[in-house]
């Protein structure tokens, strides 16, 4: 259960205060094993069998750092136009958490891999906004926590709780914003975009699949409201572990108008950790927000500091893949579509199933019809994403090349995409199970045209009398008599040609 909150509409908050946000994204990385020790990363492993003294904090164990964790690392600092630190090492922060087995965590502090970069990110009507990185540091995660026998999964009224260790230890990318100001009524818009935008450049780097819903990546969303014309920035909550783009906006959205209202009653906002609410949209309270000074940060003893040779960063630099907002814009305008038409295709997680089946052979145009349209259709009934679909770029592309040799029309095909969609096979499968090929065979047509004909003699008459138009109904009757499957232009042709009219 959630508790009542008061607030003040929107607007009103946005006439009287002006936003500041601090967006604070954790990605798991892809890493083979953990940050510091040799334990697998595999998902769905049995509770507490991927542990090892190490990641468990035991007497003696000692870390040791994974190169390809640093290699990630600075791939995210160059993509986000980061200085990479010829010099840094890692720190204990200090903190009590059951599912925190060594009672610190294993983290960067005052000198971070990656620091002083930006990220570009493109808002719904097509404007640029100029989002600043203070910095992205290497870190570890903790295990996890499961609270039985409480009607909300939190810890507050369970009976006991659980604690799995294998994801103790895995690598984190901790990447931080400085203070976004300026953003005004858009500042919820613009954290979604930026949280989306950067999704999709962590997955181009391949460092991380970055599935929200799974925990790879989180954001935790940090916001104070500053009354129109002062230059202090408020007091800021924090609302932690946010899983989707959509809550990422809610949150930022929510936690102004509740800002608002606190201090437009004249309260005080209280530094503070909060949870979001899936089910409301809503936040409440999680605890006191500590300071850096808390967690009494020191450099970690058992570990050397990482020193990246510069000839190493610019190796790196050289490979980095062509990232998505260029992409996008490339795309755009090999494609020949609006901004808007993008948005819409990214918001449909439609870009790369589409791109995929250009390059097995469709042309971009029939791509995009058959991604953003029936197929999702078909996902968003389904209630799954697009690349989760049964039925691969290829086995589209392959549609749309009997759609263009004419062994399909559009009904047809929408038949073939549901039988491959049904498990029923390939398309070619589908199309020779189903007896759904394209019939332009004159001599197959000539007894549905003659029979649509003798079935209509008032529009024939029409016809016959200049009104070619009137043809539509004829050539509806026989695609109707042959389920669809007639060749609409060729029976166009063998109606005029029967009734002795030409069509020009």
């Amino acid at each position: 259960m959630t508790t009542t909150t008061d607030l003040v509409s929107y607007e009103d908050a946005l006439a009287s205060y002006d936003p500041v946000m601090g967006l604070e994204v954790h990605v798991e990385l892809g890493t083979k094993t953990k940050m510091f020790c040799g334990c697998s990363t595999e998902l769905g492993a049995a509770p507490n069998s991927q542990t090892c003294p190490t990641c468990l904090g035991l007497p003696g164990s000692l870390p040791v750092v994974n190169a390809t964790g640093v290699e990630s690392a600075i791939k995210i600092g160059l993509a986000l136009n980061c200085e990479i630190a010829e010099w840094c090492r890692f720190a204990r922060k200090n903190y009590f958490y059951p599912d925190m087995p060594k009672n610190f965590q294993t983290s960067q502090y005052d000198e971070p891999i990656a620091f002083n970069g930006y990220l570009d990110v493109q808002l719904e009507d097509g404007e640029t906004f100029r989002v600043e990185i203070e910095r992205a540091h290497m870190e570890e995660d903790t295990g996890k926590s499961t609270h039985v026998g409480g009607a909300t999964g939190r810890i507050h009224g369970a009976s006991h709780s659980l604690l799995d260790y294998n994801r103790a230890g895995i690598p984190l990318i901790e990447i931080v914003t400085k203070p976004i100001v300026g953003a005004g009524e858009r500042a919820p818009e613009v954290a979604r975009a930026y949280v989306r935008e950067l999704r999709e450049l962590i997955r181009a780097l391949g460092v991380s699949e970055a599935r929200m819903e799974m925990g790879q990546m989180r954001c935790d969303v940090n916001l104070s409201l500053m009354p129109k014309g002062a230059d202090k920035f408020g007091t800021r909550s924090e609302t932690k572990n946010v899983n989707s783009l959509r809550s990422v906006e809610r949150a930022a959205r929510f936690e102004i108008q509740r800002h608002a209202a606190v201090l437009s009653s004249g309260g005080t906002i209280v530094q503070e950790t909060r949870h979001f609410h899936e089910d409301t949209g809503s936040t409440t309270s999680g605890r006191v927000k500590e300071e850096a000074e808390d967690y009494r940060y020191f450099p970690e003893p058992d570990l050397v500091p990482v020193a990246p040779p510069r000839e190493w960063v610019e190796e790196i630099r050289a490979v980095l893949p062509e990232l998505p907002l260029v992409r996008r814009n490339r795309l755009r305008e090999e494609w020949g579509v609006s901004a808007t038409d993008m948005q819409a295709i990214l918001n449909a997680g439609a870009l790369d199933p589409i791109v995929a089946t250009i390059v097995a052979g469709a042309d971009a145009a029939s791509a995009r019809k058959w991604w953003m349209g029936e197929l999702a259709r078909s996902a968003n009934e389904s209630g799954v994403a697009l690349d989760e679909l049964a039925i691969t770029p290829v086995q589209v592309a392959r549609v749309t090349a009997l759609v263009s040799a004419g062994d399909l029309n559009d009904k047809l095909a929408r038949q073939v995409i549901e039988g491959v969609l049904a498990g029923e096979g390939t398309p070619d499968e589908v199309v020779d199970k189903r007896g759904l090929k394209v019939v332009s065979d004159d001599s197959a047509l000539g007894t549905a045209v003659d029979e649509a004909i003798a079935g209509n003699p008032g529009v024939a008459d029409k016809i016959r009398g200049g009104k070619v138009a009137a043809a539509g109904a004829l050539v509806g009757a026989v695609m109707k008599a042959t389920r669809g499957q007639a060749d609409a232009a060729r029976v166009k042709e063998l109606i005029l040609e029967k009734l002795g009219v030409s069509e020009g």
